[in-house]
């Protein structure tokens, strides 16, 4: 019997029947961005089986640099050697996974999903379903870094746009989709970013809307929901964004779910665009 493709999705059921294989890479994505640390104490008071810990800040993303928002992404050289120490390998299969609902795993699925590793998948549900359901845990200490070879590594940069490539895509008639939540896009509460509101010509479908009862949604209601928002475009012409570039990932990973891949990130996000003070800003609904 083949081993099963793991893309987008896999459910705890299936993870629990597959611990110990020999390709099984896991990877915890547990982070708090009020308490960027208590991912990290949550991974040592329990993870999943030979789970390996990423850190936000330090694993799945790159040094601050203008523009490029809270979370820039990483470089090449730098996210090689982390997929090395890892022990991710061409023919890996790899279980990301985070708290719940997916909003951090979905950053690194699409690190390695951009970089050309089609065998990642997001734990649906993730710990709080697998601890619900009584699922293995493990207390044991991080391993050393497995110590493999740093593979060359190539980011597919179609799919990574900055603030330019935003202000043509939109002059193109593209889609430009923010995750974040109602309140935060319309500008009326801005918790995290110096700037309230959001880029001029976006439109808001919070990335909770992929989320019901803790885990994805269908196929089909996330198809049902996404071609609503493509309103006859291709998928291609659908950016995603947030406040960083980390929940846009979400929109990315349901997509991608539902049959309908191709679609970018704009990977400064609001944090990017407003470190320009010349970029419009707009608030409200529109």
């Amino acid at each position: 019997m083949s081993t099963p493709r793991w893309t987008t999705l896999v459910q705890a059921e299936d993870v629990a029947g597959a611990l110990g294989s020999e390709d099984l890479v896991v990877v915890d994505c547990r982070f708090v961005l009020a308490a960027p640390e208590q991912g990290g104490r949550a991974y040592r008071q329990g993870h999943l089986p030979g789970a390996r810990y990423a850190h936000l800040d330090r694993d799945l993303a790159g040094p601050a640099q203008a523009g490029a928002g809270r979370h820039p992404w990483p470089e090449p050289a730098t996210f090689a050697q982390r997929r090395a120490d890892w022990g991710i390998g061409p023919r890996s299969r790899v279980l990301v996974y985070d708290a719940g609902d997916g909003a951090f795993a979905a950053r690194l699925w699409f690190l390695l999903r951009a970089a050309g590793h089609d065998q990642v998948a997001v734990l649906d549900g993730g710990w709080a379903r697998w601890s619900a359901l009584g699922l293995p845990v493990d207390t044991a200490p991080e391993p050393p870094p497995a110590g493999g070879p740093v593979r060359d590594l190539r980011f597919d940069q179609g799919r990574l746009l900055d603030a330019q490539d935003v202000q043509r895509h939109l002059a193109r008639g593209g889609l430009l989709v923010d995750a974040r939540a109602p309140e935060r896009f319309r500008g009326e509460v801005e918790p995290i970013d110096p700037v309230a509101g959001h880029v001029p010509g976006a439109v808001n479908r919070p990335y909770q809307a992929n989320i019901e009862d803790g885990r994805f949604k269908s196929p089909d209601a996330l198809r049902s929901g996404f071609v609503a928002l493509l309103a006859g475009r291709e998928p291609g012409a659908l950016v995603a964004m947030c406040g960083s570039g980390v929940t846009a990932c979400h929109h990315l990973l349901a997509m991608e779910h539902a049959g309908l891949p191709g679609a970018s990130l704009y990977t400064g996000s609001w944090s990017g665009w407003i470190a320009d003070p010349s970029r419009p800003v707009a608030t409200g609904a529109d």
